[in-house]
């Protein structure tokens, strides 16, 4: 009677274990079904996607990037569901490109701010412009302002107190030096500088063309990312507005908003282009 109930017993145990080794089985080997983000961006330079991508590795989501250096609009794309996010401009950008187009687009995440300063082939410093002098200026309506608001920081001319965080060549009340605007697109002006006296470059395009941050800029706007001011020009990941709390995107801005990031960052872009959510 005993043996047989201890047979019963063990076979019961073996029963339970058999069970629980096939369910634990069946676990472990279900992987999470990986998940392609496309991701709109205006750059070639892939080592910081690169390494968000090792970050993303664990939760199963795969980065897809797509350049747009074609001239093609990220924000449109992403609109018409192309693309799932974008990553290429700041909220100044972002907010006059939805308004023209009627796109119903939001920001979920501060990525980057990138300088904007005044770069020179032919002076050393601002003190050595001239009468009539001609300054490069990009020429799309949020850059143009944001240029001028540094000539001004530069002393080189004065805006109405009112202009905003957008003003226009109209919006100058004071250039002592008759300085000559040349309007160009952002992207053209670091091959047009031997034809200016100076120019408004952002440091990307500056560094990417193999201007020095340092030796040839002339005017260095200072960042200071808590100034309520420098916010419009904060670069930023944008989702439609209905997968604005998508998870899978949260999890994007989060590895993106990493300290390893920021370092990265810091070390591809060697100052022409600083973390921005700190």
């Amino acid at each position: 009677m005993k043996k047989k109930f201890l047979k019963g017993v063990i076979i019961g145990l073996l029963s339970v274990a058999t069970i629980t080794s096939v369910v634990g089985c069946g676990t472990k080997s279900t992987p999470k079904e990986e998940v392609i983000i496309k991701v709109g961006t205006t750059s070639d330079e892939p080592r910081v996607w690169d390494a968000i991508q090792k970050k993303l590795e664990s939760e199963n989501i795969k980065i897809e990037i797509v350049n747009f250096a074609n001239g093609a609009n990220p924000n449109q794309a992403l609109a018409d569901g192309e693309i799932d996010l974008n990553a290429f401009q700041h909220y100044a950008y972002l907010n006059k490109n939805k308004e023209d187009l009627k796109l119903d687009l939001t920001a979920i995440g501060d990525t980057i701010i990138v300088p904007l300063n005044l770069f020179s082939k032919k002076i050393k410093s601002v003190d050595e412009l001239k009468q009539g002098s001609k300054i490069a200026i990009p020429n799309d309506v949020t850059n143009e302002g944001r240029a001028l608001i540094v000539l001004k920081k530069a002393g080189v001319i004065e805006l109405k107190s009112d202009a905003g965080q957008s003003p226009g060549l109209k919006d100058i009340t004071a250039n002592k030096l008759n300085i000559q605007f040349v309007e160009l697109p952002g992207a053209q002006i670091p091959r047009s500088i031997d034809d200016v006296d100076a120019a408004i470059i952002n440091a990307g395009y500056a560094v990417d063309s193999g201007l020095d941050l340092t030796k040839d800029a002339i005017f260095t706007d200072k960042i200071d990312i808590t100034n309520s001011d420098y916010k419009p020009f904060i670069n930023i990941i944008v989702a439609r507005t209905k997968d604005k709390d998508n998870e899978t995107y949260k999890k994007v801005v989060a590895a993106y908003q990493s300290d390893e990031i920021g370092e990265v960052i810091k070390a591809v872009y060697k100052g022409a282009a600083l973390p921005a959510w700190k």
